[in-house]
């Protein structure tokens, strides 16, 4: 399928864009000639920006959006989520991660980097919507060296499900965190993602309790630790690090380990300060994620944007801290670059995920300062369409079968509560 954008402003210029099959394959001067296409887009009342790219999620937790707010993470973990998890089926997961994808397409994301349980279900949500997923089962033995060869197993066989799915749907490997899994698991899931060149994520230095009891049982910080069991690689996104010294922050540029940093959760959870500065100095890497929608509580990039770069401002002193554009590219470039993805800028060749965004929008008017706009005054009310891989996720700010969904979705929860 081709699709022709005609006179959409990119970089401040009017260009036709032509889309063919799943890339950009041309950018053109609306002068130049340029043929037929399958389907034609009036652009001129749109600006075209690269679609954005959610680092750490546990889909499917939408189903407990507003379920245990206020409360400590230990405490919201172990007295609260981990036992209404216990009744989760694939059904639920399915439903839960249906209704993030609506969320996320409605707000211009188009791909999600997950953590979560019966990645079956999560899967076939993402490519029934059409977006782009690493997806992994969360890997858990409750520190039970014992228990490693089921975990690796069961994160092998969903590896070896990876053909049952589009090509945009991708099985990972995820250790929950170094509190909840054995340092034999974690070395024989870091080996099988390293064998099958698949991406790896943990939760790392989420909590101060997480740093104090990582001390007291390996005599490391948790950065040290996992680098002391050799796992740590380019291909390691480690969430949260909020709290990290000089000696952690050196060890994850050495090892060009990616941060996800996930601001809103961090915040409401208290779990402490992301120091961003810092961090940037050392030259690590850095990408953008909303975490859960049951910690966050929406799994909208945009506003995971502005809280960002406002929180730094505040807690550094600086109003130069994290401005919109790097922000942004936090969220686009960087992070397409981290998933492994030939995508987050709009030029020739590259993979066609992109937003339609209304410029007549109040929240971007005036025009000039677009990505300024995006990142500080826009609501996702302002996105117009969204296309992930050449083909048409939401136009007009509609998507296939809305109402289906949140029909499901209200269902699996009313079934998970009374169970």
């Amino acid at each position: 399928m081709s699709i022709l954008i005609q006179n959409v402003l990119l970089n401040d210029e009017r260009k036709d864009i032509i889309i063919k099959d799943n890339k950009f394959s041309k950018i053109l001067d609306p002068t130049d000639s340029i043929g037929s296409s399958d389907l034609l887009i009036d652009g001129t009342r749109f600006a075209i920006l690269p679609a954005f790219y959610n680092m750490h999620t546990h889909s499917a937790m939408t189903l407990m959006r507003g379920y245990a707010d206020d409360i400590e993470l230990h405490s919201w973990l172990e007295d609260h989520i981990w036992p209404l998890e216990a009744n989760l089926t694939e059904d639920h997961v399915y439903h839960g991660a249906r209704l993030a994808a609506l969320e996320m397409i409605k707000s211009g994301t188009v791909f999600f980097n997950d953590m979560y349980f019966f990645p079956y279900g999560t899967a076939k949500a993402a490519d029934e919507m059409g977006l782009r997923a690493d997806i992994a089962p969360v890997l858990i033995d409750g520190m039970n060296a014992a228990r490693a060869k089921e975990m690796i197993a069961y994160a092998q066989e969903t590896i070896d499900h990876s053909g049952d799915y589009s090509s945009r749907v991708r099985f990972a490997v995820s250790p929950h965190a170094i509190y909840t899994v054995s340092a034999e698991t974690l070395k024989r899931s870091f080996a099988l993602a390293q064998k099958e060149n698949l991406p790896f994520q943990i939760h790392l230095s989420e909590s101060q309790t997480e740093v104090k009891n990582s001390i007291k049982d390996f005599g490391l910080r948790p950065v040290q630790y996992l680098e002391s069991l050799g796992i740590l690689d380019s291909n390691v996104t480690a969430i949260h690090c909020v709290h990290l010294d000089d000696r952690d922050r050196e060890i994850l540029k050495k090892h060009n380990v990616s941060i996800a940093h996930c601001p809103a959760s961090n915040m409401k959870l208290s779990s402490g300060h992301f120091d961003y500065v810092k961090a940037k100095q050392a030259d690590i890497k850095m990408v953008v994620a909303t975490d859960g929608a049951c910690s966050n509580n929406n799994l909208s990039l945009l506003e995971e944007m502005k809280i960002a770069s406002l929180r730094e401002k505040a807690f550094s002193g600086d109003p130069t801290v994290l401005p919109a554009r790097e922000i942004f590219d936090m969220t686009t470039i960087k992070a397409a670059k981290a998933a492994g993805l030939n995508a987050g800028k709009i030029e020739e060749g590259m993979l066609a995920d992109c937003l339609l965004v209304n410029l007549d929008h109040p929240t971007l008017v005036p025009r000039g300062h677009l990505i300024s706009d995006i990142v500080y005054s826009a609501n996702p009310e302002c996105i117009d369409t969204v296309i992930c891989d050449g083909n048409i996720l939401m136009r007009g700010r509609k998507v296939k079968n809305e109402d289906d969904i949140i029909k499901g979705a209200n269902e699996a929860y009313r079934d998970l509560i009374r169970k």
